[in-house]
């Protein structure tokens, strides 16, 4: 099946795509992330560990892999509305924490306004392009102060 759109020609900006790296345990990481999101308007919807399921369902040996489900009200409802309610597929925003080494993880995050634009979902019009600048704004918040 060939798909619509040639992923190798999308860049990092085209996703929303941030990255850091922080030196520290994979548990303060995480309450680290959970804390500078929040802090930067996201509530933690949801959150949980694959590996730690992984590991116990199929004995998978994964290194600490988790996921927070962060979410701001405000964007998730101005989103909702621009999309038709579509974009509530890909909720909630999540932010994953994996650890390289003992002591170093990684910070993980795409925007789902703009995977969600490319897909179709929701509308390459000026709305949804406010939308976009806003949550990205928010985000970049978030990873400054990570």
């Amino acid at each position: 099946m060939a798909l619509p759109i040639d992923p190798t020609a999308l860049d990092s900006e085209d996703i929303g795509e941030e990255r850091a790296t922080l030196e520290m345990t994979h548990e303060e990481a995480v309450d680290h992330v959970r804390e500078v999101f929040t802090d930067a308007g996201f509530g933690i919807a949801t959150e949980f560990s694959p590996s730690e399921l992984l590991n116990e369902k199929i004995g998978a040996n994964r290194d600490p892999y988790y996921v927070l489900g962060a979410c701001n009200p405000n964007m998730a409802d101005r989103a909702l509305d621009a999309s038709d309610n579509r974009i509530g597929a890909l909720f909630p925003c999540n932010v994953v924490v994996w650890q390289e080494e003992p002591g170093v993880q990684t910070v993980y995050h795409i925007s789902i306004m703009r995977a969600a634009r490319l897909l179709g979902m929701a509308p390459d019009d000026e709305v949804m392009a406010d939308i976009i600048a806003d949550t990205g704004e928010l985000v970049d918040e978030a990873f400054s102060n990570l």
